[in-house]
C-alpha cells in the first residue's frame, strides 16, 4: 500500500531593500538548509518553490510535513542574499495551497 504524501505549504515574507531574485532566493534557502542539516537533511524536506512575487517581497513554499520544522528553522537564518541584507520571516504555513492563499487573501 502506498504511502500518502503529506505537503505543507509555508508562505514567507522577504524584507530587503533591493528586489531579490527568484533564482537567488531559493540558492539562499537551500544553502541554509544544507548549512544547519547536511544533504541528508536537506533530500529529506522535498522542497520546492511554488509561487514567488518580488514586488511584494512574499513566496509560497512546498515541503513534507516531516520537514516543516527543519524549514522553519532554516528560513530566518539567512541574513544576506548576495550582498543585500535580508530579513526572513514566515507568514503562515497551511496544509492546501487554497487554504494558505486565503488566509493571506492573495
Amino acid at each position: 500500500m502506498p504511502k500518502i504524501v503529506r505537503r505543507r505549504y509555508i508562505a514567507v515574507r522577504i524584507d530587503s531593500d533591493q528586489t531579490i531574485e527568484r533564482k537567488d532566493f531559493i540558492r539562499a534557502v537551500w544553502s541554509s538548509i544544507l548549512r544547519l542539516f547536511g544533504e541528508y537533511g536537506a533530500s529529506q524536506t522535498e522542497l520546492k518553490m511554488i509561487d514567488y512575487d518580488p514586488t511584494k517581497g512574499l513566496a509560497v513554499l512546498r515541503c513534507s510535513h516531516k520537514a516543516l520544522p527543519m524549514i522553519k528553522a532554516s528560513i530566518p537564518c539567512i541574513t544576506h542574499i548576495g550582498a543585500s541584507p535580508v530579513t526572513i520571516h514566515v507568514e503562515r504555513v497551511s496544509g492546501t495551497l487554497k487554504a494558505l492563499r486565503r488566509k493571506l487573501s492573495i
